[in-house]
């Protein structure tokens, strides 16, 4: 999968500033510090990695090395020492504030970053290590698809955020509940589907799956983006290959987790 890298990745430090209730299930948490001055910011659905202290851990410890070693390293520590560490999009990020927000996905307590966010107070210690983006449209494209579940949601936001006027799309966001459905920026070109979960027990994906089966699509080169639940770009990558006719080159499609596989380490 292509990846756009930054020239420099950085292992850094940063606090809590404060934490707002975006909707529902979106917790958004602002992070500051003098160590943001040297982040590489490249917009779109650039994503960084978070270490988290654990429950009793009173200090932070992070790898040293931001290049391929870090994980070792993070190996390498003790068990009662090692942070966690997650995935997450950069939803804004402000050079001269030094700020950067990350919204969370509120799982209850079902996760450890989202008991993080929960109790994210200011002043709390975080790591963030650099790192890159996926979302790069084919320069030949002349229209796009934009397919999430909620954990894709932060990523898809900040794209449309970042996304040119003359920007031609359907986006389909699916989210946990009706509650979680928010005003976004308003683009001619841009046409939002939100997609509401009704039972609390569904598999997150499957209805955005469904929906853009059945949507009329566009007939001409259209550049996907899908990303969330494991199944979610799976299969409907393979659909829009096999059924509709779009390019593998054309799709880029990221599985940031799987249903029923709980990662506690």
């Amino acid at each position: 999968m292509r990846v756009e890298n930054p020239a420099h990745r950085a292992i850094m430090r940063a606090r809590v500033v404060r934490t707002e209730r975006v909707t529902e299930h979106f917790i958004n948490v602002t992070l500051g510090g003098d160590a943001l001055a040297d982040f590489e910011f490249l917009g779109r659905d650039q994503f960084v990695r978070l270490f988290l202290t654990r429950p009793g851990q009173e200090n932070l410890h992070l790898p040293t090395d931001a290049d391929r070693r870090w994980v070792s390293q993070l190996y390498d520590m003790p068990k009662e020492r090692q942070p966690y560490v997650r995935n997450y999009s950069v939803r804004r990020f402000d050079p001269l504030a030094r700020e950067m927000d990350i919204e969370f996905v509120d799982h209850g307590e079902g996760g450890p970053a989202s008991a993080w966010a929960r109790g994210a107070r200011p002043g709390d210690e975080i790591g963030l290590l650099t790192d890159g983006v996926y979302y790069l449209p084919s320069p030949g494209a002349r229209a796009q698809l934009l397919v999430g579940d909620e954990s894709a949601l932060p990523a898809l936001v900040s794209i449309l955020e970042q996304a040119p006027e003359t920007l031609r799309a359907r986006v389909y966001l699916e989210v946990p509940s009706s509650d979680d459905v928010r005003p976004l920026r308003a683009l001619p070109g841009v046409e939002v589907h939100w997609l509401a979960r009704t039972d609390p027990h569904d598999v997150p994906g499957r209805l955005a799956l469904e929906a853009v089966r059945a949507a009329d699509l566009p007939e001409e080169r259209t550049y996907c983006f899908v990303a969330g639940e494991n199944a979610l770009p799976t299969e409907l990558r393979r659909h829009l290959v096999r059924e509709r006719g779009y390019a593998k080159d054309d799709i880029t499609f990221v599985g940031y987790w799987k249903h029923g596989q709980a990662v506690t380490d």
